[in-house]
Order: structure tokens, then sequence, then C-alpha cells
């Protein structure tokens, strides 16, 4: 028996076992996944919600309802950590992990939806009780009652700094992104208030789920006819690309279920078609994507050199990695190879290749629509640690490449360290050229001055994905 059960009851107040709503404990055992084994709410929540649905606790409401808290509290953790703060007497530090994942479910129920007051609360003290126990439902109930007295805007004029006395922390706060995230965007960007605003807001909408249409075995017309204008909606940039309405499940899609399209967002597209299409003299036969997992880019660029009677070696460092870029070019309809190597220590000779995609890994700064988790793990050192290894891969990039042939130096990441700075570093050592990428994104606009590129969420819709074309020269 606990020492909460032994506990006198006050009379005429019989004790009521707590009610479990399926919804809210989905959502909270899906944030303390995120939180103490660091998944991904993306790869967390799909398992989660098909378990609901096949117990049969769950309806197409209920798991937009749970997929909304959960994402919603990711992308508003900053904010409402803020507003939690206010109103708790200790650092937030010291408060238990579970209990304030409780809370800030709570707190985006009161500020961040159109969830009644008394729902928000009732609802966060009754899963409170279900999974911290009677003790700590009642310091949930007062902190959220507290949360209560005031709208999103009004907690907003008082946790958050003036913006003129200290701009980077307001936004921080306003836009629940770490101040150094802040910072780091605002480089990239450039201008004044308002770009980076739009931004910032952008990383905090739910982002559209795009297919691509991989060339060879299906086409962007041919899931459109399938899905339906009231379902689906060309891509803007890409014409490989659709756009599901919202609610779309690709997984639904023989397309998608065959592999001859899949999800992938229209940055990653452009990324692959500039490559493909980029001048080049002499022989176009074999190309290599050095850094293939999961196999989204070397599906699309397998296809595309296939149309020219070209090969792709696709590589990757990771055997799980590698065997799902095997799956993603199953069925291409031309000839591909893929291996498990470090790209760093290539097996294949100098000068193999006619075309080189890198895309490297980075700290996914470019990707915060998707994973809005990765904003608060992340740290500045991370950089430091990408560096060497975004350096060396480019590096093999440029020696893997025969002398007249093209690279394309990718990241999802706009922090200059991870773009430029890297590009400027490698260049210096190699006999290379820039060449203008911008030509071959027609129709995309808002390209800067080149000739790299840099695409923004706000602007184009796309995850923020950075591409530097280069020509090696000798």
């Amino acid at each position: 028996m606990s020492e909460q059960s032994r506990r006198p009851r006050k009379p005429g107040k019989p004790y009521r076992r707590p009610q479990k709503d399926p919804v809210r404990m989905l959502a909270f055992e899906a944030l303390r996944a995120v939180d103490e084994r660091d998944a991904y709410a993306n790869l967390v929540l799909p398992p989660l919600l098909r378990k609901a649905r096949e117990k049969g606790d769950f309806d197409g409401r209920d798991a937009a309802l749970a997929t909304e808290l959960v994402y919603g509290t990711l992308r508003r953790q900053g904010t409402y950590d803020a507003v939690i703060a206010a109103c708790v007497d200790r650092p937030l530090r010291e408060v238990d992990p579970p209990v304030l994942d409780v809370l800030s479910l709570g707190a985006h129920q009161l500020l961040g939806t159109r969830i009644p007051t008394h729902a928000a609360v009732s609802a966060s003290v009754e899963l409170a009780r279900v999974v911290l126990g009677d003790g700590r439902a009642k310091f949930v109930n007062a902190v959220l009652r507290k949360i209560s007295q005031q709208d999103l805007d009004a907690w907003i004029e008082q946790v958050a700094p003036p913006y003129d006395d200290d701009p980077e922390d307001n936004l921080a706060i306003v836009h629940s992104h770490p101040r150094w995230v802040v910072s780091a965007l605002w480089d990239a960007l450039g201008g004044g208030r308002a770009g980076i605003e739009d931004l910032l807001e952008a990383d905090n909408e739910r982002p559209e789920v795009t297919l691509v249409a991989r060339p060879g075995r299906s086409t962007a017309g041919e899931l459109l006819d399938v899905l339906g204008e009231e379902s689906a909606l060309p891509g803007r940039w890409s014409p490989y690309a659709v756009r599901l309405s919202e609610g779309g499940e690709p997984g639904a899609i023989d397309a998608v279920r065959e592999g001859r399209a899949g999800v992938q967002d229209e940055g990653s597209q452009l990324v692959a078609i500039a490559l493909a299409n980029a001048p080049l003299d002499g022989p176009d036969k074999t190309w290599l994507d050095g850094c293939a997992g999961p196999g989204g880019k070397a599906a699309m660029l397998a296809g595309l050199a296939a149309e020219r009677g070209a090969l792709l070696l696709a590589s990757e460092k990771l055997p799980h990695r590698a065997g799902l870029v095997a799956k993603a070019l199953a069925g291409n309809p031309g000839p591909y190879q893929v291996i498990a190597a470090d790209g760093t220590r290539p097996p294949w000779r100098s000068g193999t290749f006619d075309r080189v995609l890198m895309d490297v890994p980075c700290t996914g700064l470019g990707a915060l629509r998707r994973r809005p988790e990765a904003r608060w793990r992340r740290r500045p050192g991370d950089l430091e640690g990408f560096a060497p290894l975004q350096r060396g891969l480019l590096r093999t990039a440029l020696d893997s490449v025969r002398v007249g042939g093209v690279v394309g130096y990718a990241t999802c990441s706009p922090h200059l360290a991870e773009t430029r700075a890297v590009v400027d570093d490698v260049l210096k050592q190699h006999a290379a050229e820039l060449i203008d990428a911008r030509p071959l994104l027609p129709g995309v606009p808002a390209l800067g001055d080149g000739p790299d590129v840099q695409l923004w969420p706000h602007l184009h819709g796309t995850d923020a994905m950075y591409l530097a074309l280069i020509r090696r020269t000798g």
C-alpha cells in the first residue's frame, strides 16, 4: 500500500480513480520518448497512433488532436518554458521532466489551441493523476490555473524582454527558438526584423507533406490523377512534386507503397534536379551520391541518370542506412549500385565520376518545421563536431569527380559555418570553380546574389536547403 493511499481522506470526498484519456496519454508517452530517449516525434508518433487505432481507442479526430498536442508542445516549448517558469517557485531544472511535460501539454492547450480553459485544466490534471499521482497533480493544477489567467499575447508581454532592449532574446521567446539559433538564422538570412520573424514563424507552422514521383517510375500527373484535385496539388517548383492536402496519408497511396513515389521535401528534389541539369562537357555516364542515406535523393538521381543511360553509385557509411537506400532504389529502370563505405576514405579511384552529390551530415537547422525537437537538442558546439566531416566529404567529392565534372555540396542547414564557410575553405585548396546554381532552379524566386543557393521555408515553402555547384578545373 502506498503512503498516499494510507492518508486519511476528508469526509464527504470519496476517492475517485483517475480517468485515462487515450489522446493525452499518447501525447504524454510521445513527449517522454522524445525527452528520455532522444527520439524524434516524427518517428515515435506514427506507430503509437497506429497501435491506438488498432485497439479501437482512436478515430481520425483523436489522431489529429494527439498530433497537434505533441508537435504544438514541442514547437512552442521555449515560450511555454518561459511562461511556466513565471508560475513556479523554483528553477525549471528542478521540476521533474515528467511533470514539466504534463505542464507543457497543459500550457499548449490553454495558450495554443481553442480547447476551453476548464477542459484544458481538468484534462491535464486528470492526466497528472494517472501518470504522476495525486500529490503532484495538485501542483499541476495550481500552475495551470495561474497560466489560464492570461492569454498567450499577455504572457509574452510579461516574460519576453522588449525587442528594442534585446532583439534576439525577444525573438527567442516570442517564436520559441534557442537564442543561438535565432542569431545564426538571422546571420544567414540577413535583412531586418520582418524577414527573421517570417522565418521563425514558418518554422513553427505544420509543413505540407510533399511526394516525389520518382523519374522513370511514376509522374506527378499520374499521382494527381489518382489522388484527385481535392486531395493533392502540383508542387510549386519541382516538376516531380505533389503536395498532399492536410490529413493526407502517404502510406495509403499505391505508388508510395510500391516505391514508385516517396515522401520528399521539394527543396531536396530541387537539389537533385539542379545537379542533374548542371552543364557538363564530355561524358555523362557515371554519377555518385556520396552520402546517400536514407535514399530519397539517391532514388531521384538514379531515375534521372537512367534517362541518360548513366549509372548511379549510391554510397552510405552506415550499413543499415545503406539498406534503406537499396530499398528506395529497388525497381529503378536503369543501372545502379549501393555500397556501404566511408565517404572520407572512399574505395573508388580519383576522377571516377562525372557528377557527384555530397549532402553532408549537419545540424539540421533547415528542417525545424519537421523536427521541432531538434532546435532544443542542438548546441553551438555541435558545429565544431560537424566541421571536419563536412570539409572532408567535400574534399572527397572534388577528388572523386573528373576534371570538368560537377559536384553538388548540399546541406539541410542554413548556418553559414555549414554552408559558405565550408565551401570557401575547401575551394582554397582545390582547382575548382563555383557554378551559378540559380538558372538551374527555374521559376524559383528570391535566390539571392548567387552563385550558391539558399532555400527558405518562409520564401519557398521548402526546408532551408543549401546548394553549391562546383566544377573541378584541374
